[in-house]
């Protein structure tokens, strides 16, 4: 068993173990949180931030934490949306009206958010670097035809979700999704969270470890399609060399760069799970909370390949809602229990060679803590 540091209540002790155990199996640095009512009743890390265990995972580590990003960009749309800014069932094209070309002028903010608008590919960018020109990739998706009639299926959104959302941000707010975010929501809540890391923060990153036995060029599958076979036109292939490096840790690809650990990811979006305040800090109405939970798509999701239950901006599982990220991490709240609990880490697992039930053991046990 590792040595766990951090704080944590008694009830909830099973989580320290769970981190525990993982530390000393698959884990090389790890870090959980969980809030309750908006509160924390466990923040704990252990391990290494390096491959070669010589640096110590510290207290505020920072991890990229990959598509669990998506859940801190949806929370910007609701926070809008509760102020009368922005109208889930408004078309896009209302706040942006280059998007309605193609075909897409009955596009709906909520279709966006609920990955069914029909553009889960970017037909543009063909590598990393092209992925940092914001308005390049954005005049791409503002001409792009969708794939189906939106709102009638769904896909999953991988890149694009950051792009449509951020445009849509940027042309309410006249400010980019890191920048709103940063100002909204991370500052008034003293959340350790970034959209587009600034310099001063490197030192503190761990980089992500690719799954063993494979090298840092690593990258994730493409998606399945509606016949369980590959996609083939999924646009850009990211690596783990590509997530390490300093431009991408600059870059603004909200669906997939956000920077934490799992304090300030539970922190952020304990508020959903805490009828809009977290910290003593309100973000919205409990009203306005309720789209994260509120079914918009059951069925198959035709990249994932799976059957998939999607929110205005989160996926839906039982009781709870939320998303995780490439190689393992996670953040899911369940309002009825008023509790959010996340967990980020370094070593990543392959899921197409090794099933990874991390993140959910993590949950397990602070659901046991509720008993």
């Amino acid at each position: 068993m590792t040595d766990v540091k951090g704080f944590c209540e008694p009830r909830f002790e099973a989580v320290r173990a769970a981190l525990a155990a993982l530390l000393g199996k698959d884990d090389v640095g790890a870090s959980a949180a969980v809030y309750v009512d908006g509160e924390p009743v466990v923040d704990i890390w252990g391990g290494y931030a390096d491959v070669d265990r010589s640096v110590a995972w510290e207290r505020d580590t920072l991890i990229g934490v990959n598509s669990t990003t998506k859940n801190v960009v949806a929370l910007c749309a609701l926070i809008l949306a509760d102020r009368g800014e922005l109208a889930l069932s408004a078309p896009v094209a209302a706040y942006w009206p280059e998007f309605a070309a193609a075909g897409k002028e009955k596009v709906l903010v909520r279709h966006v958010l609920s990955h069914t608008a029909g553009l889960p590919d970017l037909s543009g960018p063909t590598t990393v670097e092209e992925l940092y020109d914001w308005e390049g990739v954005t005049a791409g998706l503002a001409a792009q035809a969708p794939e189906w009639e939106p709102g009638t299926a769904a896909g999953y959104h991988a890149l694009s979700f950051g792009f449509l959302v951020g445009e849509i941000v940027r042309r309410v707010t006249g400010r980019g999704l890191g920048e709103f975010f940063a100002e909204e929501v991370a500052q008034p809540l003293g959340a350790d969270f970034h959209i587009g890391l600034p310099i001063g923060h490197d030192h503190r990153v761990a980089p992500l470890i690719a799954p063993v036995s494979l090298t840092d060029e690593y990258a994730a599958s493409a998606p399945f399609g509606p016949e369980g076979t590959r996609r083939e036109n999924t646009g850009v292939t990211i690596r783990v060399k590509d997530a390490n490096s300093s431009a991408w840790r600059r870059g603004q690809i909200p669906a997939v760069n956000g920077f934490g650990n799992a304090r300030s990811v539970a922190l952020v979006q304990s508020a959903l799970a805490n009828q809009g305040s977290a910290g003593g800090v309100r973000l919205l109405s409990p009203r306005g909370c309720e789209p994260a939970w509120q079914e918009m798509f059951r069925g198959t999701d035709r990249v994932l390949g799976t059957s998939m239950c999607w929110t205005v901006g989160f996926g839906k599982f039982g009781n709870t809602f939320g998303w995780g990220g490439w190689g393992g991490s996670l953040v899911a709240s369940d309002p009825d229990s008023r509790m959010t609990v996340a967990y980020v880490m370094n070593q990543m697992i392959d899921r197409d060679r090794q099933e990874d039930h991390r993140g959910m053991e993590i949950l397990m046990a602070a659901y046991s803590g509720l008993r």
